[in-house]
């Protein structure tokens, strides 16, 4: 049984009707769960803060890795984080550390593989899944009319920084992955 959520009308919550979703898949579940709290964003956001609405590129962000995760990790394989460093470099940060967190686990489905090759189609997974999850959160913010001017790029530098964290992901593991390969082939 879902739980009840509150709406806020001034200084009063309201509670809102939940309904059943014990017959809903946990993907169907956790995309309620994110559509609920981008609602509870819009009801809450703060056109003065240019910090809030990174909160939901990281959820949105997330969300999209979790879908791209989920053929090889199953539902929820990063959990959200809330109450945190907002800003683009904390927000990035969380996001490429999170997700990169997966690749011993990856490699290890992928064994026998090329492992540059694993490297690579693991960090285009997640490339996907942050695209999908930047794509959304700039689609709820435009739909809010928020995403402008400080929000805009905060986004962008966050997308940006994002970007670059896995570009030094890969030329971190590029080198252990060619060494693995000489070894193999020896």
């Amino acid at each position: 049984m879902a739980t009840p959520v509150s709406a806020t009308s001034g200084n009063t919550a309201t509670p809102v009707q939940s309904r059943d979703d014990s017959t809903l898949s946990p993907a169907a579940r956790a995309k309620a769960e994110l559509n609920a709290s981008i609602v509870q964003a819009s009801l809450t956001v703060s056109l003065n803060s240019s910090n809030e609405p990174l909160s939901l590129v990281l959820k949105t962000a997330l969300t999209g890795i979790n879908e791209a995760l989920k053929n090889d990790f199953g539902d929820n394989a990063i959990q959200n984080a809330v109450s945190q460093d907002n800003t683009p470099e904390g927000t990035a940060g969380r996001i490429v550390s999170l997700s990169t967190a997966f690749y011993e686990a990856y490699k290890q489905q992928h064994s026998g593989e090329d492992e540059t090759e694993t490297l690579n189609n693991f960090i285009d997974t997640l490339k996907k899944g942050v695209d999908q999850g930047f794509k959304e959160a700039r689609d709820v913010l435009q739909g809010l009319k928020v995403l402008n001017g400080d929000i805009a790029s905060n986004i962008d530098k966050t997308y940006d920084l994002v970007q670059q964290g896995f570009a030094d992901f890969i030329a971190a593991h590029q080198p252990k992955a060619q060494e693995a390969e000489a070894q193999a082939a020896t």
